[in-house]
């Protein structure tokens, strides 16, 4: 079990996605941890996880010693992408449907693509010894980031 308070010397980080267009977390959604030691240094992937069923990472790693800046990428296309209803092993889902259907909105927004966002970025700073928490508000068209608790 992983302690809420990282050692003195160590940052740690976790996050947790918000379907606002559902009202629902976003579950199954890839994330990639990377890192780097000083704002002109090189980033260096670190670590995978997905959003559970309550749209939560549980397990990314703590950032190594030294880290400066963190980097989360979320891959939120397939989300966003309808999937093949007949799969047993995957839920179907079609967020991007349900909230254009909810909203009265337009397919593509002018934008010719079925995903708008197809991923997003957040970059952060961290220190040692504290915790990072930082959620993503999603929905097909927009995002929101912030330092959460």
């Amino acid at each position: 079990m992983t302690s809420a308070h990282p050692p003195a010397d160590t940052a740690s980080v976790s996050t947790h996605i918000l379907d606002t267009s559902r009202g629902r977390p976003a579950a199954g959604v890839a994330v990639t941890l990377s890192v780097r030691a000083g704002a002109d240094a090189p980033w260096s992937a670190h670590g995978t996880s997905a959003t559970d069923a309550d749209g939560r990472c549980k397990d990314l790693p703590a950032p190594p010693e030294g880290t400066t800046h963190v980097r989360l990428d979320f891959a939120v296309e397939p989300y966003f992408t309808p999937q093949d209803s007949t799969r047993k092993d995957v839920p179907h889902r079609d967020a991007t449907h349900e909230a254009e259907a909810q909203q009265d909105a337009p397919r593509s927004r002018d934008s010719g693509a079925a995903v708008f966002f197809p991923e997003v970025a957040v970059v952060f700073a961290v220190a040692p010894g504290e915790h990072h928490h930082v959620p993503l508000l999603l929905n097909p068209f927009g995002y929101s980031v912030y330092r959460g608790s």
